[in-house]
């Protein structure tokens, strides 16, 4: 898994699997939301997200109140967070 920011725009590429990717996750958005409350996060590529990006991404949202726009290119993922309930909540759409 690879992440890269610019401004207030995150891209994610290959696969989200494991507490490593997680931390990188973790690491860069906390510095990109010091300075932006709005934020695009473009998952390219990757087939699922672990629940501990999960609970990140809704910590964010819910009680930091970060709005995320989440753009999802794999149609595998985009399923599973329509099944998880989280689409409104992600603001997740095709990429």
């Amino acid at each position: 898994m690879e992440i890269t920011s610019s401004a207030n725009i995150i891209e994610i590429t290959g696969n989200i699997k494991s507490i490593s990717d997680f931390s990188q996750i973790k690491s860069l958005i906390d510095g990109v939301v010091a300075t932006h409350k709005n934020v695009t996060i473009n998952i390219v590529d990757s087939l699922s997200i672990t629940s501990s990006v999960i609970g990140y991404f809704n910590k964010l949202i819910l009680k930091d109140k970060i709005n995320i726009d989440m753009r999802i290119g794999n149609e595998q993922l985009m399923n599973l967070i329509d099944d998880l309930n989280l689409t409104s909540t992600f603001k997740a759409r095709k990429a």
